[in-house]
């Protein structure tokens, strides 16, 4: 896996504030979010990148590792305070690496030619330094990657779920407000380090059904609500489906077709934001009336003089 600059993923400079992230992700996140671009692969892969890029920069324990060691161990920029470790502890070196991954090294060390390969064991083998006792080199163990399938009404509450990963149950809290295709680590859940090494992280992608009549994009929900034309000429009240149940909306006299009405707060839960709630825009479709009778159609001719 190649390095990806994150930054970049997200059109943003090194020096770009919380708030700077968190408009650039949900601006790109609407973008290319896979309801809106069905079958565009191109399109999927860029909206994972983009929860990727928000996952760690969004996280400020990560995004100082990421700008700290991301251009000297590119890919395995997770690992590079340990990398220092070991390599402080074995003499003085230094490794570099290019921004597609691992490059050019250079290492200068008063020790014998052992520790040379160890070192580069170490980077190549993610070890995080050695044993006082034994004097092995420990290793993080294996990172697990998951798919977890959910359906939109479930991603639209916080709950916990237990799920088997190689075999163990895990029991997770799931925050609302998760995307299509987010990622988020669970540290500690992978596999057993070496040596005494610490275990690996484990990475959930979430996979989300939408089994509900609205269309979502990021924190707000789009619904079509049909309205019949007496009621949209005349004016009057229909029931429209939320997430947390049915309201009544009115229907002003003269309503278009392709009326939108923005009802604040009825949207999407937002992620990590408790309490916080996108908006839930409804669209109104007028139908036309059918079948009519030679009466009904009378009256619709008699309507139309008034009209010229």
């Amino acid at each position: 896996m190649a390095f990806i600059d994150y930054y970049n993923v997200l059109g943003l400079g090194k020096n770009a504030t919380q708030e700077d992230i968190k408009k650039a992700y949900r601006k790109l996140a609407r973008q290319y979010h896979p309801d809106l671009n069905p079958e565009d692969e191109a399109a999927k892969k860029k909206f994972q990148q983009i929860n990727e890029a928000n996952e760690v920069l969004s996280d400020e324990e990560m995004r100082r590792k990421y700008d700290k060691y991301g251009a000297t161990y590119g890919e395995h920029w997770k690992q590079g305070e340990e990398y220092e470790k070991t390599r402080k502890a074995q003499g003085t070196g230094t490794a570099r690496g290019s921004d597609s991954g691992w490059g050019d090294y250079t290492y200068t060390h008063g020790q014998h030619e052992g520790d040379f390969s160890d070192f580069f064991e170490s980077i190549f083998g993610e070890g995080i330094g050695r044993d006082k006792k034994s004097g092995n080199v420990r290793f993080k163990g294996e990172d697990y990657n998951a798919e977890l399938n959910l359906d939109l009404t479930d991603a639209a509450k916080s709950h916990k779920q237990v799920i088997t990963v190689r075999g163990n149950k895990i029991r997770i809290t799931i925050p609302a407000g998760v995307e299509d295709g987010q990622v988020i680590r669970l540290r500690g859940h992978g596999g057993q380090g070496i040596n005494g090494g610490p275990k690996g992280d484990l990475y959930i992608r979430f996979r989300l059904n939408n089994n509900t009549p609205f269309r979502r994009i990021g924190d707000h929900l789009h619904l079509a609500v049909p309205v019949d034309l007496y009621t949209a000429v005349l004016g009057g009240e229909v029931t429209v489906e939320t997430m947390d149940g049915k309201v009544k909306l009115k229907v002003a006299s003269g309503t278009q077709n392709g009326t939108r009405v923005r009802l604040k707060g009825k949207g999407f839960p937002v992620y990590r934001k408790e309490g916080e709630h996108g908006d839930l825009y409804v669209t109104f479709t007028v139908k036309i009336p059918t079948n009519l009778t030679e009466r009904q159609k009378e009256l619709f001719r008699e309507l139309a003089k008034t009209q010229s």
